[in-house]
Formats: structure tokens, sequence, C-alpha cells
């Protein structure tokens, strides 16, 4: 396990967004693959492959637009090269979800079921405030990032209780037909 990674842990928004925008290179930091894509991310979001993992989270924190989509790039070329490599990226997330899914079994383990409770609860409790209230006049940017932090987690916990979605290749589309429209 990588040290970005071990950081990612501890910054949410980091780690939700990097699983967000390119789920191959989430997949691959926390495994054996960690310092190749670290080193990847490095090199294509801040342009030297010699960063440290704390730049690397500032840049993935304060990432632009034209950040996130160059992230995106380099998660479809790993995910190519790991393909080409023979490496399965996908099948090593999907053990990983399906023995967090055997554990809470074998545990009759409650928790995970709490926790995915309490976070779809809270995504939808905001939102209902949200339309309720507005925004409030002070502290609406930490509303907004709470959101969409929730909106991640609430992903995530419906991709562990009912797997991933087809709907990553077509946001794959979707992205790569908005680039081509942006260029011209």
């Amino acid at each position: 396990m990588s040290r970005l990674f071990k950081s990612l842990k501890n910054s949410t928004f980091a780690r939700d967004l990097i699983a967000t925008v390119a789920p191959s290179l989430a997949t691959a930091l926390g495994g054996p693959l960690a310092g190749i894509a670290t080193k990847a991310i490095a090199e294509k979001v801040l342009g030297k492959s010699t960063a440290t993992d704390t730049q690397v989270i500032d840049a993935i924190m304060g990432a632009s637009p034209a950040d996130l989509v160059k992230l995106k790039e380099l998660d479809v070329t790993f995910s190519r090269d790991m393909k080409k490599a023979g490496v399965e990226l996908e099948r090593i997330a999907a053990d990983d979800r399906d023995s967090a899914r055997d554990r809470q079994v074998k545990m009759k383990d409650w928790t995970p079921s709490v926790l995915g409770l309490a976070i779809i609860i809270g995504f939808f409790g905001v939102l209902a405030y949200l339309f309720k209230f507005g925004l409030p006049a002070s502290g609406k940017e930490v509303l907004l990032l709470m959101i969409g932090a929730l909106g991640a987690m609430t992903q995530q916990v419906g991709n562990f209780f009912f797997g991933s979605s087809s709907g990553s290749k077509t946001k794959d589309a979707t992205i790569a037909k908005i680039r081509s429209e942006a260029r011209g």
C-alpha cells in the first residue's frame, strides 16, 4: 500500500474524487501497483514524477476541470496499459468488494449496513434541507463540499451492495464527447 493511498485515507474528498474520476488509478493505489499509479498521477497532474504525496493530494484537492480531464485521460491510458500487460484492475476491484461482502456475511456484521443507511439518510437529508431552506448565508462552501462527499459515499454504498454499474462506460463516452466538442 502506497504512502499516497494512506494519505488519501485521511482525505475523504481527494479519495472520493480519484475514485469517481479515475477508478482504475484508485484501485491501483490500494494494491501492488500503487507506486506506478502515484508516479503517473504526479507526472500527469503536476508535470513531475518526483512530487511528494502531499503535493499530489494538494493538486487533486485544488484540481481544475482541465486537471480532472487530465486525470481521466490518465485513467483511460493506465487501464489500457494494464490490460495490455495482463493486469485485470476490474477483477482486483471486484475481488475486493466480494471479500468485503463475504466478510460481512461470515461475521454477521451489521456495520456496513448501518453505515450505508446513515450515509444515504445523511445525503438525502442534506438535499431535503437545501430544497426547503436553500444555501445558508455563511458556510455554504463547507455544505457544498459535504454534499459532494456524501454523494460520492452514496455511490460507494450502492456499489458495495449492488455492484458497480455499466454507467462508468457511459460516463467515459460522455467525457470523451465533451472533450472533443470543447476542442472544436
